[in-house]
């Protein structure tokens, strides 16, 4: 295969403009036929008679201008590192990798923590400049410290106020302002009590978590008020275990037919940044509550199809694992033995005696393993207290 020679630079730019660059950056700038960049990195870079160019709005329309650029000497401007946070994972993925390089500065990150001395191996780092403020939710505990980058000066008014809401206002804030340049600020301040002031673009927040906020455990059997439902809800030790079948790992999508309140999806997502899952649920409005628990932690990477299995299944990307709360028929799972790959993991689960049969005549013909579990509660009883039991649930394991 013929070499590539790399026709795309990518130069990272902190706020004091060229001064901070490398001397292979100011070379890639000065033999650049094309700068291609935000305004505010354009205006950052003196003129050196390369066409200039305007990076569009969405990110998405300035990889279809790039592709018009093949073939001359191309400099894309990006903030830091390009490859946290930043716009280098989507050129990597669309071009090979001898027709760019990248040539990074320190990022948001770093310069945060070195102006805080705060050891990033021991932070939190999340960018939330094109992401949900709930995507920091299942991170919020006392003491932990996170950095999170932000769209503009008024979403860190948003952070103070989500913070507040949720039980963590006494968490402290470093407001980070255009770190690295003339105009850099640091403002510290209590989510609660955040100054009448505008931030200004670039902006990052240093995030110190105090607050009686209710905590997310890390493990899962999440308790049953951490999400909304209707009573139709896999119960905490019973999704403990089935979460435990289903056994995720990283990169792994899940399948979860009849989502119903989508608490195994959620935790499966939880589990992991790298995990997704799809609900496949008829009801509509189910299925819109499952889109309001998974939006309660900034789980983007949960989507929601609305209809029945099996017909709902057709050009779902293929799952690692599927889970069956409910309601597998002999149809249903004739389609999944055809439909999925072999080495998916499938769950089911039953509550009824006539799906206990399908699951027994299943596992004789295609293994796994049976597991039936009962659990009761403590309850009142009069004036004192017994044990009050739910209906017994049948779980089938098998690698197909």
């Amino acid at each position: 295969m013929a070499e590539v020679s790399p026709w795309l630079t990518l130069v990272g730019l902190g706020e004091d403009g060229p001064d901070g660059l490398s001397a292979a950056s100011r070379a890639a700038l000065a033999e650049a036929e094309v700068v291609i960049g935000p305004p505010r990195h354009l205006s950052l870079v003196p003129d050196a008679g390369a066409e200039r160019i305007e990076w569009p709005v969405p990110f998405a329309d300035g990889l279809t201008v790039l592709d018009g650029l093949r073939g001359r000497r191309v400099v894309a401007l990006v903030s830091g590192d390009p490859f946290w946070f930043g716009a280098g994972r989507a050129i990597a993925a669309r071009y090979e990798p001898g027709e760019w390089c990248a040539l990074p500065v320190p990022s948001t990150f770093s310069l945060a923590a070195s102006r805080l001395g705060w050891s990033l191996e021991d932070t939190l780092c999340l960018g939330l400049h094109a992401a949900p403020l709930e995507r920091v939710r299942p991170h919020l505990a006392p003491d932990r410290r996170a950095i999170v980058l932000l769209r503009d000066g008024d979403a860190v008014r948003d952070l103070a106020r989500y913070l507040t809401g949720v039980g963590f206002g006494a968490s402290t804030l470093h407001i980070l302002e255009a770190l690295g340049g003339p105009r850099e600020r640091i403002t510290p301040a209590r989510a609660d009590a955040l100054p009448e002031e505008t931030f200004a673009h670039p902006v990052a927040v240093a995030l110190a978590v105090v607050g009686e906020g209710r905590v997310v455990p890390v493990t899962n059997g999440l308790a049953d008020e951490f999400f909304e439902s209707d009573g139709q809800i896999t119960k905490r030790p019973v999704r403990a275990l089935a979460l435990s079948a289903l056994a995720p790992r990283p990169g792994e999508l899940l399948w979860d037919i009849g989502g119903g309140s989508g608490s195994i999806s959620v935790e499966w997502c939880l589990s992991h940044p790298s995990l997704r899952a799809i609900c496949i649920e008829p009801r509509a409005d189910r299925a819109a509550r499952i889109g309001r628990n998974a939006a309660t932690y900034g789980l983007d990477r949960l989507s929601v199809v609305e209809g029945a299995a099996p017909e709902a299944l057709d050009g779902l990307d293929a799952p690692g694992a599927v889970f069956v709360g409910g309601g597998l028929t002999e149809a249903l799972l004739a389609d999944l033995e055809n439909r999925l790959s072999p080495g998916t993991r499938l769950v089911a689960h039953s509550v009824t005696l006539e799906t206990e049969a399908l699951l027994t005549g299943a596992a004789s013909r295609l293994g796994g393993t049976l597991m039936r579990v009962e659990i009761s509660e403590a309850a009142p009883l009069g004036p004192k207290r017994g044990w009050k039991a739910s209906y017994p649930v049948v779980q089938w394991q098998v690698v197909l």
